[in-house]
């Protein structure tokens, strides 16, 4: 029996054994350790690190990473997230400049930036989420800024805070399909989340300025392939242009357990059906994540071969 079938999950039975499609190929430790050393020196936090991602070697040997705003503590209590929970400290008011700094010193055509939940601070750290890409966009003109953002718990004022810094991508993951929610997200709205994204994409067309809507979901959480194509085409209908659908691994032993590991050809046929319904880009293989080849996502090129 692998070492992997011995631990023990917080359902109390055994985790499932990774398949082959699931290995990963180990970058360049050099470029890593630069990004690392870079990443402390400036006191960030990454979403690569704080959600344990299967990618990080791939993309920090490719000196990309997702910077992760407002600390490394959620006010939420999503079962299959791996980031710290409980009450957040202060902003850190540097936050944003070292961000911008990193991006620069990272020579960045595409970023991505992400943060936790702060349902603490009255307008969810909209203010502080505007900042940032204002401080990011003043030292990097030419890179392209894609934000990764809360739901605002459903706050219409904050998204347009965001907004008016003008992103280039919008993204917000809806997770999960509607009828796990209660158990994947209990502190979050699936209907919720659908309205953040018709508004962000209302504005979009209202304004005219180009911005891509974005969302993800991961399976291997109980959902059905069915229930995948019911959620893709309420994203349709809210005029989303980006989808990612990518295999839920479990971090750790206290989130929820892996219900069962998706095939590849599953991922391939909701990618076709993407295209079908009208995504300018749906990213869906068992390792795909949110950020993962998101430079190419928002080109609408395909990914780059594994």
């Amino acid at each position: 029996m692998s070492r992997e079938l011995n631990v023990i999950s917080n359902s109390g039975r055994p985790r499932l054994p990774k398949p082959e499609w699931l290995k990963i190929r180990l970058g360049d430790p050099a470029n890593q350790n630069q990004v690392l050393n870079l990443i402390q020196g400036l006191n960030l936090h990454t979403v690569c690190q704080e959600a344990r991602c299967p990618n990080i070697f791939e993309c920090w040997s490719d000196r990309t990473a997702t910077f992760m705003l407002g600390g490394d503590i959620c006010t939420r209590h999503c079962g299959f997230c791996a980031v710290g929970k409980g009450q957040p400290g202060g902003l850190d008011e540097t936050e944003p400049r070292h961000v911008a700094e990193a991006v620069r010193h990272l020579n960045l055509a595409h970023t991505v930036i992400t943060s936790v939940n702060r349902d603490d601070l009255p307008d969810g750290g909209a203010a502080h989420w505007a900042k940032t890409i204002r401080g990011v966009r003043a030292l990097n003109p030419e890179c392209r800024i894609e934000v990764l953002i809360p739901d605002f718990n459903g706050d219409e004022a904050a998204l347009n805070t965001v907004l008016e810094a003008q992103p280039d991508v919008l993204n917000h993951n809806t997770e999960t399909i509607a009828r796990l929610y209660r158990r994947v997200r209990p502190d979050a709205d699936y209907q919720q989340s659908l309205t953040l994204l018709r508004r962000a994409a209302i504005r979009r067309d209202t304004e005219g300025r180009g911005m891509l809507t974005k969302s993800g979901i991961m399976v291997g959480l109980g959902e059905t392939f069915a229930e995948v194509v019911e959620l893709m085409n309420d994203l349709r209908g809210v005029s989303c242009d980006i989808m990612t659908i990518g295999q839920y691994l479990q971090p750790h032993a206290r989130r929820l357990p892996v219900e069962r590991f998706v095939r590849p050809e599953e991922f391939d046929e909701w990618r076709q059906i993407g295209s079908n319904l009208g995504f300018l880009h749906v990213e869906s293989s068992p390792l795909t994540r949110s950020s993962y080849h998101a430079r190419q996502q928002a080109n609408g090129s395909p990914a780059p071969a594994a």
